[in-house]
């Protein structure tokens, strides 16, 4: 039993830099909006009366967009973590809420973090992780 609860572990930890893997990738999508706030700042923008707009819309969307880039680099780093501590056998608690965190984001998220809390409220891999 316990090698097929490592072999899970296992599993689970490369679904989770897989998925870190992809989240890093969604979260360079705002720079689209930052590289607009970026543009309307420096003048490169202009409306439809050929005045540029005022300054402080470039700066909601070079601070939103920077803003999102952050948290999405910081959770994908969050997920690989858990996703190293997984393959450790270590910090059982990190990766239950980073599952948790995880449950939010659809559709692989979601999946990925329902199979890693189902799995380690196991007994067996509770056992493990207090061996480690």
């Amino acid at each position: 039993m316990e090698n097929k609860d490592n072999k899970h572990l296992d599993l689970l930890g490369l679904f989770h830099y897989i998925v870190g893997g992809m989240f890093a990738l969604f979260s360079c999508m705002p720079f689209i909006h930052v590289f607009l706030g970026i543009a309307m700042l420096s003048g490169k923008m202009l409306d439809d009366s050929g005045k540029p707009p005022p300054p402080f819309a470039g700066w909601i969307f070079v601070i939103v967009g920077l803003f999102f880039v952050v948290i999405g680099f910081s959770m994908a780093l969050c997920i690989i973590f858990a996703g190293r501590k997984l393959k450790q056998r270590k910090s059982r608690t990190f990766c239950m809420v980073v599952a948790g965190v995880e449950c939010i984001f659809m559709p692989f998220g979601t999946v990925l973090g329902v199979f890693t809390l189902i799995t380690l409220n196991k007994e067996s891999i509770i056992q493990i992780f207090a061996e480690s």
